[in-house]
């Protein structure tokens, strides 16, 4: 399998219904755009709606960081580059990054952490032996590229100078 690194396929535009009270996108659809683009990345690597129809597993995510760095206003349009950055038999840690197109100004970033999972019994097992061969291969491909900066950042506030 090729995959591209990063994979930068993903594009969108923020709905009008997706606007709140101080006039830009709402925070959760920042998420649901980072969705998209899972759904995507998985779909290419052979772990998205086919495999689950085909297998009754899946993916859940256990964790997800997000940070937002400018606003979305109502029709812009944006790109998502997704990276893998590690993966084993049950895990799957992505991170994302979101870009408005007129200007190529980074918005946002995602990290996540997904688990395979086995939807009949709901519980976390071992990607199947293809899927896992596919998701090795994109890890793989994604292994030369940097690591992200912002990647396993934790929130807490700074220590008070006195």
């Amino acid at each position: 399998m090729t995959i591209p690194a990063p994979f930068d396929c993903y594009r969108g535009e923020v709905l009008p219904e997706w606007i709140d009270l101080n006039g830009h996108m709402n925070l959760a659809y920042y998420t649901v755009l980072f969705d998209y683009a899972s759904d995507l990345l998985f779909d290419t690597i052979g772990i998205g709606r086919a495999y689950k129809d085909a297998t009754g597993h899946g993916t859940f995510v256990v964790e997800t960081h997000n940070v937002y760095e400018s606003e979305l206003l109502v029709g812009e349009r944006v790109r998502v580059t997704s990276q893998i950055i590690g993966a084993d038999d049950k895990r799957l840690h992505v991170a994302h990054e979101m870009f408005r197109l007129a200007d190529g100004l980074r918005s946002a970033m995602q990290e996540l952490m997904f688990l395979s999972i086995d939807l009949n019994r709901r519980r976390v097992v071992p990607f199947l032996p293809d899927a896992r061969a596919e998701v090795a291969a994109a890890a793989a491909a994604h292994a030369c590229l940097a690591r992200p900066d912002w990647i396993g950042r934790r929130l807490a506030m700074p220590a008070s100078r006195r």
